[in-house]
């Protein structure tokens, strides 16, 4: 399984946001935690139905996306 599978979109969870499993963990929210210094495993700790490829999977669709989309200027984030 690609870590990529994890990784789903449902209109009716998360208001569509791309979301790990199925579950309301957005993959927005999960780099965000990384970002702002929480370690893997922290967040696991946090989040005790989330696994690490869940984790790694949320990283590699961030990753992903900035391959293929326009930058967008820090200002304007």
């Amino acid at each position: 399984m690609s870590l990529l599978e994890r990784i789903t979109v449902d209109p009716d969870v998360c208001h569509g946001a791309p979301t790990v499993r199925g579950l309301r963990y957005p993959v927005e929210m999960l780099v965000g935690l990384l970002a702002s210094g929480m370690s893997v495993d922290e967040v696991l700790a946090d989040y005790a139905d989330l696994e690490r490829n869940d984790v790694l999977a949320a990283l590699e669709y961030a990753a992903l996306v900035t391959r293929t989309r326009s930058s967008v200027p820090i200002s304007a984030a």
